[in-house]
């Protein structure tokens, strides 16, 4: 494969056995997508999980030129995780592929098939709030969060628990490369 597979590990020791079954069924991903740039595999043992059969965590993270696949997956044994983020993997590529090669067929873009009625002006309301995420913060550093902010393609804002100062930060990209934190403050 040409791409570039890195295997990270914590809590967990990587050995010979398990570097190479990951690279192995990592390498087979190449049949099913093939613009891949470049692999990560995070495998962890998660000693503090309720169940025993979620100990094992194994993340995998696809990036290619203007996508980013994610899959992760628990087990009790760190190789069935693996086997397990493999098959959902190999579903959400499936599912990507699908959305590029389903087209109208008449080579029209999506701006020309719609037709948009004009619009009547409306009087200025109040903003609405049509929608609101939850997600859990897992504790890391500044260096972890700008790793994590490139991994997910967020290019404005990433928000996170800092766990040096035990604050809610936004980490932002500036306009020259560098990165600013803002950190929030009740007045």
């Amino acid at each position: 494969m040409t791409v570039k597979i890195e295997i990270f590990t914590k809590n967990l020791e990587l050995t010979d056995r398990l570097n190479d079954y990951v690279v192995k069924k990592v390498e087979k991903l190449e049949k099913f997508l093939d613009d891949v740039d470049e692999c990560r595999v995070d495998l962890s043992h998660v000693k503090t999980a309720r169940n025993a059969n979620d100990r094992h965590v194994a993340q995998l993270t696809l990036r290619g030129r203007g996508f980013i696949l994610r899959s992760e997956e628990r087990s009790d044994s760190i190789f069935s995780a693996v086997d397990a983020a493999l098959d959902k993997m190999r579903r959400q590529i499936a599912r990507y592929k699908g959305k590029r090669a389903r087209g109208r067929g008449d080579g029209q873009t999506i701006a020309e098939a719609i037709e948009v009625p004009a619009l009547e002006p409306v009087e200025e309301e109040e903003p609405i709030i049509v929608r609101r995420k939850h997600f859990m913060l897992v504790p890391m550093d500044e260096l972890e969060a700008i790793e994590q902010m490139k991994l997910l393609g967020h290019d404005n804002f990433f928000v996170f628990f800092n766990a040096n100062t035990s604050q809610l930060n936004v980490l932002y990209q500036r306009r020259d490369g560098s990165y600013g934190i803002i950190i929030p403050e009740i007045g």
